[in-house]
């Protein structure tokens, strides 16, 4: 047995420090990775650790695969030395790219999220910085990968050429499709253009009604009022005609309007609705001074059209915003349902009216 000790004993020797260094590396990444993460934590509550928690994993894979290839060299003929040395470079190479790619990833990342919340504290809009840190994330991983495929002697010319600048372009349009870059250009457009920014309440159809929450590369979410995520690509929705609750003024007329029947009061119907619309503590006095002057009524009331069985009365209700504007528009109307109840107006219903002959057939005809 002793002779077998000090006949392997180099090897035994460089196996043992190779383990040992991986074990001590393992170490030294959890640790630094728990620093991270507490740091992280301490400076952006609520930040997602998935980027650490990516970096920390990719270094100890990186770790195992080198250890696996140096203690290789234990067991393999010295003229494959060569070839070990090459995996050696190779998974070293990678693994080093792919670690700077992940921290300067993150650190963009985490430079764009302490800039949003800055301009968040300030009271400024921080859709730019939204959208500029997914462009500068992709920026940077575009090239880690560009950099990873000239480890690979038969994709190097691709990659040099595309980190030459001349081929970036057509390089991206080669590999994306035509909705990828739209979606793309329309991003670039809505920063650019702002025709909306997070925090708007936007309309796209009576179905896509909500506030912008996120601007990314390929898409805009929008959260209803169901507090459901509604998600548009930019091509689509930067072609849409919307309605920008919050872009420019925020006050916002509502039109209430009530079917009443032929039998009942017009002048009552229209007193009632007027009434309860002023009453209401979220209603808004948009009349001008000469308005005022020449007595005209805080809310304008008006029969705006005779149907087939009904008449529709409308008021044109003011709030400071739509929100305000929903919420006064559900009140007035279970409030004026009530007072119609109770003063005696009428309001339309489907009805049907049978006629008898006198052969007793009978014949209907429905109303509205």
């Amino acid at each position: 047995m002793t002779e077998f000790f000090e006949t392997y004993k180099s090897p035994f020797i460089y196996g043992a420090s190779v383990i040992a260094i991986v074990i001590v590396l393992h170490i030294i990444t959890n640790i630094l990775n728990k620093w991270l993460m507490k740091k992280e934590a301490q400076k952006f509550l609520g930040t997602p650790e998935k980027p650490i928690y990516i970096l920390k994993r990719t270094l100890n894979v990186l770790w195992i695969v080198l250890g696996l290839i140096a203690l290789s060299f234990i067991f393999v003929d010295r003229e494959k030395d060569e070839t070990l040395i090459g995996y050696f470079k190779l998974v070293g190479y990678l693994g080093g790219v792919a670690v700077i790619t992940i921290v300067l990833a993150t650190l963009g990342n985490l430079w764009f999220k302490h800039k949003i919340q800055e301009k968040t504290l300030l009271g400024y809009d921080p859709t730019s910085f939204k959208f500029l840190r997914y462009v500068v994330v992709f920026i940077i991983c575009f090239i880690g990968v560009l950099f990873g495929l000239m480890a690979f002697p038969s994709l190097r010319g691709v990659a040099q050429t595309a980190l030459g600048g001349a081929g970036v372009i057509a390089l991206i349009a080669g590999v994306a499709s035509q909705e990828a870059l739209s979606n793309l250009v329309g991003g670039l457009f809505i920063i650019s253009f702002k025709p909306f920014k997070i925090g708007d309440i936007v309309k796209v159809s009576d179905t896509m009604v909500g506030t912008v929450t996120d601007i990314t590369l390929r898409h805009t979410i929008i959260r209803n009022f169901e507090n459901k995520m509604i998600v548009i690509p930019n091509a689509v929705i930067n072609k849409e005609k919307l309605i920008n609750y919050d872009l420019g003024e925020l006050k916002c007329c509502e039109h209430i309007e009530m079917n009443i029947s032929y039998e009942s009061d017009i002048d009552l119907a229209k007193q009632i609705l007027r009434e309860e619309c002023e009453n209401h503590p979220l209603i808004l006095d948009n009349r001008s001074i000469k308005d005022k002057k020449d007595g005209k009524p805080l809310i304008r009331t008006a029969m705006t059209r005779i149907n087939d069985s009904s008449l529709t009365i409308r008021a044109w209700a003011w709030a400071r915003n739509y929100s305000d504007s929903f919420s006064l528009k559900c009140d007035v109307l279970e409030s004026t349902k009530k007072r119609f109840d109770k003063e005696g107006v009428e309001l339309a219903f489907p009805t049907r009216t049978v006629y008898v002959n006198n052969n007793g057939e009978k014949q209907t005809k429905d109303e509205i």
